[in-house]
């Protein structure tokens, strides 16, 4: 294991490692840092971690020093200076009528050098335009072709989804990108609809490719006989994200086609007939029969506390007396108006 630092140079994308030697920068951090093109000027991804050596392409840079007021002085004229050299640039490849778009230009941080990179169809005769420049400048010049993927890493931009290019965001490198991706995760082929901003097929169709090969290898194809549990039939449609089938039964009487979870089929599998499986109906519960009246009194008298029943028989006993003098009445007799009261 070998103690790094991950740096960035221009935010594109790309993270390079470099030895931390002495310094102990963060995450967030400018740093100066040797490279091949002499010193540099970037900024510290991720504070000193180790990784494994064999993660490590020799030689590994050291880190010269945090970036002090200076530097970011001198970063911040260079970015003014790359304004100004594009705009003359582009003037240039005018008068010279090239077929080359220009996409960005960069200073190096001692200054000595000036990159220009642009996109083209074809191969460009660009040495008439290296001189003119070279006058202007009075640097050293160097103009790099890069392809139309590399030159929407340095742009920028909103992709279809809405959200900023993953090339310019996150992606370090670029993976390989077929048509057939597209077909394996039943897309249209359409080349306007799987095309990013930059016209080449879309890196996101990359992202999902694992799991869909995955789900092909142990998903039954379309044309294949399946047992359902309404009888025999033929897969004619396969959702692998839902791990659905539409089923044409062979039953003349069902027109209509019938969707099923592959759980549920039993189907041949790579030379093996792989059974449906058996849900097991949940039992149902079984009704406990009514107690008498007699001994559902006797078993609530024995269940509740003293206290409880005492107030239990104080409650019956007066519900009795109120059901007694529903029934019966009390008789009440009629006051005599000739009966003297005892003085």
């Amino acid at each position: 294991m070998t103690d790094v630092v991950n740096v960035r140079f221009r935010n594109r994308g790309k993270v390079y490692y470099f030895d931390p030697a002495g310094t102990f920068p963060v995450e967030g951090q400018a740093v100066i840092v040797e490279t091949a093109k002499g010193l540099e000027y970037g900024e510290c991804t991720q504070g000193i971690h180790q990784v494994p050596d064999e993660n490590i392409v020799p030689p590994l840079r050291p880190v010269i020093r945090i970036a002090t007021d200076t530097d970011d002085k001198i970063a911040a004229q260079n970015r003014e200076k790359d304004k100004h050299a594009f705009d003359i640039c582009l003037e240039k490849i005018a008068e010279h009528g090239l077929d080359m778009k220009l996409v960005d230009v960069e200073y190096s941080f001692e200054g000595t050098k000036i990159l220009f990179f642009f996109t083209s169809d074809g191969r460009v005769d660009f040495r008439n335009l290296v001189k003119d420049l070279a006058s202007i400048f009075r640097t050293r010049i160097e103009l790099r072709q890069i392809g139309v993927r590399d030159g929407a890493k340095m742009v920028g931009g909103l992709g279809k989804c809405g959200r900023p290019f993953c090339c310019s965001t996150f992606l370090d490198e670029f993976q390989p990108v077929s048509v057939k991706m597209a077909k394996t995760q039943s897309l249209s082929l359409n080349p306007t609809k799987i095309s990013g901003t930059c016209g080449r097929l879309m890196c996101c169709l990359k992202y999902e490719q694992d799991a869909y090969e995955h789900l092909i290898s142990h998903s039954p194809k379309t044309e294949t006989f399946v047992d359902t549990p309404m009888g025999r039939g033929v897969i004619t449609e396969l959702n692998l994200l839902r791990q659905t089938a539409k089923v044409r039964l062979d039953d003349p009487t069902e027109t209509l086609l019938q969707t099923f979870p592959l759980s549920k089929l039993g189907y041949m599998l790579n030379g093996e007939y792989k059974k449906p499986e058996i849900v097991k109906a949940e039992p149902k519960p079984v009704p406990v029969p009514k107690q008498p009246w007699r001994e559902r009194t006797k078993e609530h008298a024995v269940a509740v506390s003293a206290a409880d029943d005492q107030e239990t028989r104080e409650t019956e006993a007066a519900d009795k007396r109120q059901r007694r003098n529903r029934r019966f009445g009390k008789r009440r007799r009629k006051p005599n108006p000739d009966k003297k009261l005892p003085e």
